[in-house]
């Protein structure tokens, strides 16, 4: 009985190490100093370019109808948890109904073309380490790739939220009235988490500055988008001893602090995501002298 328990046992046991072993390159990749750093400079950049990012996104909905801005507002307290979704609306909203707002559109133009280039040029220094390209793009060439990968993900969010208020519109004439409170929410996510696995998929393709295989990048690009779903609602499980704590050590300046936190949560996801696809691709990608340090 004591051999068959330890056969058991074993059956158990070993394929659980096997897999946890596997997670051990991703887990040593991410606390290296260099990663660390990137993913600081990526969620510093999208706290400088958030604000002109959804100031586009909200100016060009209301080219639509006023459910695709219904939509962006659900997808924006969707993405930032309690009170800094409805911080980052109110303030948003106060600055598009400026009367001189078609002259700050300009300006949010030109700053989310200058600092789309801070979110992906970490970003793409990151990927090239990881698929062990040897060459970094030009400064212009970073920019130019940057500000078209925005202009495909700012799409992404504009049709989502047109998705949204398409389904939303389409629920309502078979009901036949008002629908339920969660429902804008439900319809959101069937629409955005595809569009978002899809920006991944891009993002991981297009970046690196070198040819990468497509199939290891639609498994990780989903992956990837649960597990950013998922950072959502522990951030939202954590809210409130999370925001107690920063407003008592920062003050004014936590809600800022909290976008710096929450997008680089996800900067060591998207990270960690790229790492797993380089030693899972086939066939395996050569290293050079400017790949991944050893782990």
């Amino acid at each position: 009985m004591h051999i068959i328990n330890e056969h058991l046992e074993t059956q158990v046991i070993d394929p659980l190490l096997e897999r946890t072993r596997r997670w051990h390159p991703t887990v040593r990749y991410l606390s290296q100093t260099e990663v660390h750093v990137y993913a600081l400079s990526i969620a510093a950049s999208v706290l400088l370019s958030l604000y002109p990012f959804l100031t586009v996104m909200y100016s060009l909905a209301r080219f639509f109808d006023s459910s695709v801005q219904q939509a962006l507002n659900v997808a924006l307290l969707d993405y930032f948890p309690g009170e800094l979704g409805v911080f980052i609306q109110r303030n948003l909203l106060a600055n598009l109904n400026k009367p001189a707002h078609s002259r700050f559109q300009m300006v949010s133009i030109v700053l989310l073309m200058l600092t789309a280039n801070g979110v992906f040029e970490p970003l793409e220094v990151a990927l090239n380490r990881a698929w062990g390209a040897v060459k970094n793009r030009s400064y212009l060439r970073n920019q130019v790739m940057s500000f078209g990968l925005i202009i495909l993900c700012g799409g992404l969010v504009i049709g989502s939220a047109m998705l949204t208020a398409v389904n939303e519109e389409f629920v309502k004439s078979k009901i036949g009235g008002d629908i339920p409170h969660w429902m804008p929410l439900l319809l959101f996510k069937l629409a955005a988490i595809p569009l978002t696995m899809l920006a991944l998929f891009l993002t991981y393709w297009l970046l690196p500055n070198c040819r990468v295989p497509v199939r290891p990048l639609v498994r990780v690009s989903i992956a990837v988008g649960g597990a950013l779903e998922i950072l959502k609602y522990v951030a939202l499980a954590a809210w409130p001893w999370l925001n107690s704590k920063l407003v008592n050590e920062y003050d004014v300046f936590s809600h800022s602090v909290e976008v710096l936190l929450f997008s680089m949560m996800a900067s060591f996801i998207v990270l960690a995501g790229a790492e797993w696809t380089v030693r899972h691709a086939q066939p395996p990608v050569a290293k050079s002298s400017a790949g991944l340090r050893p782990l």
